[in-house]
């Protein structure tokens, strides 16, 4: 392997743990400063949605346009972007501003990094691996991901942090927008770093895809979305609206849960690469994402906050195991000259998805009961699992069919 791809790799690994510390600080962050702010329930899911709206539509332009564009400066200009819309949120007051702030920022309430930067990275990588070392690198991705999740949870306490050192706390959430800012610029800087040979050369879109990629794209795709339907009920802003409200705990108890959370994330990505080369990537994905859906039921009828998080931090463990094997799997079963085009699709659908169920779980929390997203989104992810199953475990990547 070149040595230019090695450090083409790194940097990526580097700039996902930057802009995912970002994400995991703005995915708890987001929740408690609108709640600061006195937006109702309903009001605090209207402007997560937006937020991952407009993460949605960047997931779009760079599926069609990053190639042709050039992966770098697309990286870069999302890096950008996000910065300004994280300002914009600091000094909105009103619902209508923080959503229009939120949308252009492409906020991710979600507290997971899955948006567009995410698109481009994941074509990058397999260039700089075997296809036997593809999944392990993903793994490693993921991880150092989940690791900067879980360092963006941890600081979501800096608001508390702030507050005792004398500033309000529509001050001191304020100032911790500006830290998510600063992040994201690091992150572009990272990105105007990488080589040329991150670039590819070939056409993209979908009349370059082949008929065999397509069918695979559309039926994997039309999956994703329902997984994602229910994803989007259990964003971190509104799990971490559920706690506050549901057991009154502070923002360092949160923002320590979510860190927890988060590492159990990061090392569950290794075994999830060491499952999958002995059972195979579907079935890795399948029989570790049906027991977390199982446990986040637990999580919602819990009497006290410390049985809830002990489930709740059960479930992470789990939860996470099938985002490398499905990031492996999709770009393993379409050509390489049509990674992108599929990481974006896939991407894509996931990030609409996770658009429209914050605002519908907001208002099932605020019209019907606090743990109502919990349920119904626990319920469609086990669909989704089995259809995943029936639909996919015949169709095998290079590596499995060669066995």
């Amino acid at each position: 392997m070149a040595s230019s791809a090695i450090r083409d790799r790194r940097l990526v690994y580097v700039s996902a743990f930057v802009r995912s510390t970002a994400t995991g600080l703005v995915g708890v962050e987001l929740g408690l400063y609108l709640t600061v702010r006195g937006l109702s329930a309903a009001e605090v899911g209207y402007v997560v949605a937006a937020g991952l709206g407009g993460a949605g539509l960047a997931a779009l332009v760079a599926t069609l346009v990053a190639d042709t564009h050039g992966r770098r400066r697309m990286l870069v200009e999302i890096a950008l972007l996000s910065a300004a819309g994280a300002i914009f949120v600091a000094s909105g007051s009103t619902p209508l501003i923080l959503g229009l702030a939120s949308f252009a920022g492409m906020l991710n309430g979600m507290g997971r990094d899955r948006g567009a930067a995410l698109i481009v990275e994941q074509a990058i990588l397999p260039a700089t691996v075997t296809d036997e070392r593809r999944t392990r690198a993903f793994a490693l991705y993921n991880v150092v991901q989940d690791m900067g999740h879980a360092s963006g949870a941890l600081l979501a306490a800096i608001p508390q942090a702030l507050g005792a050192a004398g500033l309000s706390r529509v001050e001191s959430h304020r100032a911790t927008f500006v830290v998510y800012a600063g992040m994201l610029l690091l992150a572009a800087v990272l990105h105007r770093m990488l080589s040329s040979g991150v670039e590819t050369e070939g056409r993209r879109g979908l009349g370059h895809v082949s008929a065999a990629s397509r069918r695979i794209i559309a039926r994997i795709s039309a999956l994703f979305a329902l997984d994602s339907l229910g994803g989007g009920f259990l964003s971190t802003a509104l799990l971490a609206y559920f706690f506050f409200e549901r057991f009154g705990v502070s923002e360092m108890a949160i923002a320590g849960l979510f860190f927890a959370a988060r590492i159990l994330n990061a090392l569950s990505h290794l075994g999830a690469a060491w499952l999958a080369r002995r059972i195979g990537l579907v079935n890795t994905m399948v029989l570790t994402h049906m027991p977390s859906s199982f446990l986040l039921v637990t999580v919602a009828f819990a009497p006290t906050f410390p049985i809830a998080a002990a489930l709740f931090i059960l479930r992470e463990g789990l939860v996470e195991m099938d985002v490398p094997t499905r990031q492996s799997y999709v770009l393993a079963v379409v050509r390489p000259e049509e990674r992108t085009f599929a990481s974006g699709v896939t991407n894509l659908v996931r990030m609409a998805m996770w658009a429209v169920a914050p605002a519908l779980g907001g208002l099932l929390m605020q019209h019907v009961a606090l743990m109502t997203p919990l349920l119904v989104g626990a319920a469609i992810k086990i669909a989704y699992d089995v259809l995943l199953w029936v639909s996919f475990r015949a169709v095998k990547p290079p590596e499995e069919r060669s066995c």
